[in-house]
């Protein structure tokens, strides 16, 4: 699988030249450090099968691999463009299952468009179809579709471009779509390369560029097809070279700068975030644009479940539509009538409990306080006047002229012959 890795392989003691070891940590200095400015990214069909998009050649997963089920002479005969003409309709079975709109970006296809926000990333060449780098935010300027994609469609015969909204129609009906030149009537595809098509002309127009870039970074490819396969040979020989993949292809490895990631490319560009310091921000993009893209989906298969309804149904679930608002709108406002009256109660209550008290008199038995509640007691005027059976209690009666007489001789105590001269060990009195 992929393309065998026969070149030769630079000797694990010779010096780096730019890097200052042949690590991914090294990659991730060399990148803080604000060197580069022009980074070329190469990607391919492994870097979109955690989407769920099988690659193409992987020996038991891979697309090739199941498509018995369409009776082809051969697994590529479905991109021919000779076995299309004479039968298209085992593209367009599958084109409806890889069609966009079904998947969402992955990881890696974040951390690109990360790199484009960060103003390092020059260009974005990819053997995909799947259009997933545009939904992952990578502008359309960057990106070199190489194999072309599913975001234009023509007539083979006259070019003619075909309508994006038809040709979903045709994909999702299992129709085989034609011009609408009626001279024409050709066959239609999408900008897809089949063998025996030529590269699209963005790619010899940009073919140059990796020879200018400052870093490549290849992900999920196995480099087996030309002319894309020769891109990364193209970078100066000091150019920092990255490849995550789960196998070592092309020369990767014969350059003293080239660092090598064996491992999907989901968890190769976590390790490279953690180094850079941009995981969390890494993260938050990748879960913004999946969100994003989850609505624009639901959004646009609402689109056409309406379109594809009758008026009768239209009108139908318009009514289900108000019938459920008025009968959302009544219970609210059933339960804030309920809640309104439940607020009167409370005030009536308090407004009960203030009325006993001011009718109370200024004395209250010790019977009233223990059947009034204890709020009420703290709400009520403090009063110290004890009463018995509501008959204010009597002061105590002094006899003041007892009190004057107790001083007389005649009144002391025995043994106390003067209050104003106690004999010695004599018991003080004090009344």
């Amino acid at each position: 699988m992929g393309q065998e890795n026969s070149s030769r392989q630079t000797d694990p003691d010779t010096s780096t030249r730019t890097l200052s070891s042949r690590s991914v940590e090294a990659i991730a200095e060399y990148i803080k450090d604000g060197r580069p400015k022009n980074i070329v990214v190469m990607t391919g069909a492994g870097i979109s099968t955690s989407a769920g998009i099988p690659d193409f050649r992987s020996k038991d997963t891979g697309l090739y691999a199941n498509l018995a089920r369409l009776d082809l002479p051969y697994p590529e005969a479905v991109f021919d463009i000779s076995y299309f003409r004479g039968k298209p309709e085992p593209f367009y079975v599958l084109a409806k299952e890889l069609y966009p709109g079904k998947f969402f970006p992955t990881v890696a296809h974040s951390f690109v468009s990360l790199l484009d926000e960060k103003f390092m990333l020059m260009k974005l060449f990819t053997q995909n179809i799947d259009c997933l780098e545009r939904r992952a935010g990578v502008p359309d300027d960057k990106i070199i579709e190489a194999h072309g994609s599913f975001a234009t469609q023509r007539c083979i015969e006259c070019k003619t471009e075909f309508p994006g909204d038809k040709m979903l129609e045709a994909v999702e009906s299992g129709e085989v779509p034609h011009c609408f030149v009626p001279q024409c009537n050709g066959l239609v595809k999408p900008d897809i390369v089949f063998f025996g098509e030529g590269l699209p002309d963005s790619f010899f127009q940009h073919k140059h560029l990796p020879s200018m870039a400052d870093l490549i970074i290849v992900m999920g490819t196995s480099l087996s097809v030309a002319p894309f396969s020769v891109l990364p040979q193209l970078a100066a020989e000091d150019t920092p070279r990255l490849l995550i993949n789960k196998e070592c292809v092309g020369d990767f490895g014969s350059r003293p700068d080239d660092v090598v990631l064996l491992d999907d490319c989901d968890s190769g560009i976590r390790k490279l975030a953690d180094a850079l310091g941009w995981r969390d921000e890494l993260e938050s993009m990748w879960s913004e644009v999946n969100g994003k893209a989850e609505r624009d989906e639901k959004e646009t298969l609402e689109c056409a479940r309406k379109e594809a309804m009758t008026k009768d149904e239209i009108l139908e679930e318009v009514i289900s539509e108000l019938t459920a608002d008025v009968e959302a709108a009544l219970k609210l406002s059933n339960d804030h009538i309920e809640r309104t009256m439940k607020q009167l109660e409370e005030e009536k209550n308090r407004s009960a409990v203030k009325d006993r008290i001011k009718s109370q008199p200024q004395s209250t038995s010790k019977t009233e306080f223990e059947a009034v509640p204890s709020t009420e007691i703290a709400s009520a005027p403090l009063n110290i006047e004890w009463t018995v059976d509501e008959i204010p209690a009597k002061p105590l009666a002094m006899d003041s002229e007892a009190i004057i007489e107790t001083t007389s001789p005649q009144n002391l105590p025995t043994g106390v012959t003067s209050a104003s001269t106690p004999k010695e060990n004599d018991v003080p009195y004090t009344i």
